[in-house]
């Protein structure tokens, strides 16, 4: 059975009729054990974070840190280096405790930044728990990363298990506050490895 919106097909037999919406594609997976880094960089290992795709989508999977810290991403401009790109950005989190005794939404003062150059937390500052079952997963949207005329925007939204036993939903969004292209993205915990887990990388079209 399709979908029919004045005259026009907008699905068929579950398949989006041309012109609608874009297509998703996969480009890289990274597994990490005991990482300390893991880096997306165009043109390296079959990476492509360039114009090709004018969005680009990280998942994370059950990603388990070796110490409770929090998980951070930051870029490169081409050919920078150092991963110190300046970023203004926003946080808020909702959370639940597994005695239902703690409750909250509310803006993560901690984890925002102004026109700073650190690594940008993806989850509440109040870090990980570190019990074998714990992880996070979400999403890491980054919006035209090659364009050379406006700052680049992203988006995240993580699930994970916090120190404490505490269920957490963290946002995330801001700007690279520059108008150069940028080709490379790590991700690293604060402190400790990314013990296991595994980042993969999609770009929409």
């Amino acid at each position: 059975m399709g979908l029919i919106s004045n005259g026009t097909t907008v699905f068929d037999a579950g398949a989006m009729a041309s012109g609608f919406g874009g297509a998703i594609t996969f480009i890289k997976k990274l597994t990490a054990s005991s990482s300390g880094t893991l880096t997306f960089h165009n043109g390296t290992s079959s990476v492509v974070l360039d114009n090709t795709y004018k969005q680009y989508l990280f998942t994370f999977k059950n990603i388990h840190a070796s110490a409770t810290g929090n998980f951070t991403f930051q870029a490169n401009t081409v050919g920078a280096s150092g991963f110190n790109e300046t970023m203004t950005t926003t946080s808020f989190v909702a959370y639940h405790d597994e005695s239902d005794s703690t409750t909250a939404l509310e803006y993560n003062t901690g984890g925002d930044q102004a026109q700073a150059t650190g690594f940008q937390m993806l989850n509440v500052s109040g870090g990980f728990d570190i019990e074998n079952s714990a992880n996070l997963s979400g999403t890491l949207t980054l919006f035209n990363p090659s364009n050379t005329t406006f700052v680049k925007h992203f988006i995240a939204n993580t699930a994970f298990m916090g120190n404490g036993d505490y269920s957490h939903n963290n946002f995330v969004s801001g700007y690279f506050n520059t108008t150069a292209a940028i080709d490379e993205i790590q991700f690293k915990m604060s402190s400790g490895n990314i013990d296991a887990g595994d980042i993969c990388l999609y770009g929409i079209s």
